[in-house]
């Protein structure tokens, strides 16, 4: 299973996950699967199903997507061990073996919560492994709307108009807290569970009663509930890459089928386009990309993170929308993409985020 790794680095692929965005993970970690150096990539993978278990498995790429690699004979039981003297995973072999595996460096490809808001980048420090992408901090910040709007806020960084309540606040005064919201956000409304990510849980609300429902749907998902000012405005996206200094490049946009972007447009229907650079005069997208790196330095991301934007169409005010920590790798994804535009394909891009999840890792440790 492991011959030839002697002179190769040890490289897990972690995909799954128990968010909502368990699907995309499984379609973003298959680009990994196929795309990373085998000539200098040892490549282990391990896929973490809706129910939280953790699985080693030699599954393929189209295996990964169609959900298929949960069945396959070989899977094993696994963990990734936060003792730093084990340095990698323990297996546990159909013979009722314990095989220990040392890993150099992980990507996880996980979307949404238990993955993307700083649950696996903190055992992924306790066990002392270098990881591709933001640490806990960044990583549970961007994950929380309504922090990250603070952040965003004391940063100076310019966004909508925005407010959030706890279901505690919610249930205690129902009809107060939909009159502030009224009174300072106006129609529409776009209502947010504050940790749900991806578009689950979004509604854009145009009345009370829309409101009330509104926030019921968010609550579902969560205890706190942000609202946020409707924005007419382009949507576009920046891939920001590294720290010390972040690099961002210039923006593009997608042409999204429905009113506003749903969860199925962006994975399952494929009737968005993508279109690089985005369609905004030159000084504008140089005027976003500055933003997306000062966003990103702001809260703190490092190896990479895609920032997503408004350009007001009547006033040209660009105004952040939100921050993913581990955005999208699948073939219609915005960062690869907008990284393939800037020179540099996915295999070489792999390479770089490896080589910063190991930078960092020197740079702690002195």
């Amino acid at each position: 299973m492991l011959s030839d790794s002697e002179h190769k680095m040890s490289v897990v692929v972690l995909f799954g996950g128990m968010s909502s965005e368990h699907e995309v993970s499984r379609v973003s970690a298959g680009t990994f699967v196929d795309q990373l150096d085998r000539q200098r990539y040892e490549l282990l993978t391990i896929g973490i199903t809706k129910e939280g278990r953790w699985l080693y498995t030699e599954a393929d790429s189209a295996q990964m997507a169609d959900g298929s690699w949960e069945e396959l004979p070989g899977n094993m039981p696994c963990v990734l061990s936060p003792d730093r003297a084990d340095h990698g995973l323990i297996l546990f072999t159909p013979a009722g073996q314990v095989e220990k595996v040392h890993v150099d460096v992980v990507i996880p490809v996980l979307h949404g919560l238990w993955g993307e808001d700083g649950t696996v980048q903190g055992l992924l420090e306790l066990a002392g492994i270098p990881y591709v992408g933001c640490g806990v901090l960044a990583s549970a910040v961007c994950m929380d709307k309504a922090v990250a709007n603070a952040m965003f806020d004391a940063s100076g960084i310019p966004h909508t108009k925005w407010l959030s309540a706890t279901r505690w606040e919610i249930e205690s005064d129902p009809d107060g807290v939909c009159d502030g919201v009224i009174a300072k956000l106006g129609w529409p409304i776009f209502v947010k569970p504050a940790n749900a990510g991806s578009s689950v849980g979004i509604t854009k609300a145009h009345d009370r009663d829309e409101l009330k429902a509104a926030i019921r749907l968010a609550l579902a998902n969560d205890r706190k509930v942000v609202f946020e000012a409707f924005v007419d405005g382009h949507e576009v996206e920046c891939a920001v890459i590294g720290s010390d200094p972040a690099v961002s490049t210039r923006p593009g946009e997608i042409l999204a089928g429905a009113e506003f972007y749903t969860y199925d447009d962006k994975y399952k229907n494929g009737v968005s386009q993508v279109v690089i650079p985005a369609r905004l005069p030159e000084e504008k997208l140089d005027e976003v990309k500055t933003y997306a790196a000062m966003a990103y330095t702001a809260l703190g991301c490092e190896g990479l993170a895609r920032c997503d934007f408004f350009v007001e169409k009547d006033t040209g005010r660009v105004l952040i929308n939100e921050i993913n920590t581990f955005p999208g790798f699948t073939p219609i994804s915005m960062y690869p993409k907008l990284m393939e535009h800037e020179g540099i394909p996915v295999p070489a891009l792999i390479d770089r985020l490896i080589a910063l999840a190991l930078e960092r890792t020197e740079k702690q440790h002195g």
